[in-house]
């Protein structure tokens, strides 16, 4: 099995010519965001994106931005991820990854979204993970393992950093349902959370080291359970982002770290991590 590294947009700070060229540039194997909106800018992305052989892994966000309408009805979720998904599956995507559904609503109305959007990535012929956030659905470990069991065939992406600052601790705690994840992992968003918010300011720093070894173990036991299905690839994006994620001084806002550089030692850490592992091939 090998590792796929990828780039996000939503952590970069110029266009994305330029990400894809600093993805090449690393080394890495592909971009990962939202498509374009306009059909022809579209087309030219997908384009770019191929020609500098590298993949593409879309993104999608149900009912709004990363944070939902409150008051949008599963069916306009469905809507809009199907409206999206049709999109981002005129750019190739390996797969699509979604922040979907809402925090607020009961665990039948998760179940039923969920069971319908598995039919919708049917129709349009592309994966979908569905993404731990907080917001959505699986904004906490309980209501996840409940949707997960009763959807046995549901695909996620792994970002636990949110519910350390759900549950405001490393959730080791958790270990049952940590192995579930493990067995339904689509796909990592790796960004390192702790237990007062979903970013540490740099993970380098000796005072994170707990909180970087907890998610290791966790992204290993990935790899591990994704090793023994027989995936030819495991796919992680280093995820440590702006918009509030990054700590910032008082009156000067001056970021407290450099989000490239940060993202960079994560991709380059994780990519020696496996290579030294045993599910590297």
């Amino acid at each position: 099995m090998n590792l796929k590294l990828f780039r996000s947009l939503w952590t970069h700070s110029g266009n994305a010519s330029l990400a894809i060229a600093r993805c090449a540039e690393l080394g890495w194997h592909g971009i990962e965001g939202p498509a374009p909106q306009n059909r022809h800018d579209r087309i030219a992305f997908r384009d770019a994106i191929s020609s500098a052989g590298l993949e593409y892994i879309a993104e999608v966000c149900t009912a709004g931005g990363y944070v939902p309408r409150r008051d949008a009805t599963v069916n306009e979720h469905l809507d809009s991820l199907l409206e999206l998904g049709e999109q981002c599956a005129e750019c190739s995507p390996l797969f699509i990854t979604t922040m979907a559904g809402c925090d607020a609503w009961p665990l039948t109305q998760s179940v039923e979204f969920f069971g319908r959007a598995m039919e919708i990535s049917k129709a349009i012929g592309s994966p979908i993970a569905f993404e731990i956030h907080r917001s959505r659905s699986m904004f906490n470990p309980w209501i996840a393992r409940d949707i997960l069991l009763q959807l046995p065939e549901m695909q996620i992406t792994c970002d636990f950093s949110h519910w350390c600052v759900v549950c405001e601790r490393l959730i080791d705690t958790e270990a049952p349902i940590l192995e579930l994840c493990a067995q339904r992992a689509g796909h990592i968003h790796a960004r390192v959370g702790y237990d007062q918010g979903a970013q540490v300011p740099n993970p380098r720093a000796p005072e994170y080291a707990e909180a970087l070894q907890a998610h290791e173990r966790w992204w290993t036991m990935i790899w591990d359970r994704q090793s023994g299905r027989g995936l030819p690839f495991t796919t992680m994006t280093p995820e440590f982002g702006p918009d509030g994620y990054m700590q910032t001084l008082p009156y000067s806002r001056e970021p407290v770290a450099d989000l490239d550089t940060v993202n960079t030692w994560i991709g380059e850490r994780e990519r020696e991590r496996f290579a030294a592992s045993p599910f590297a091939t």
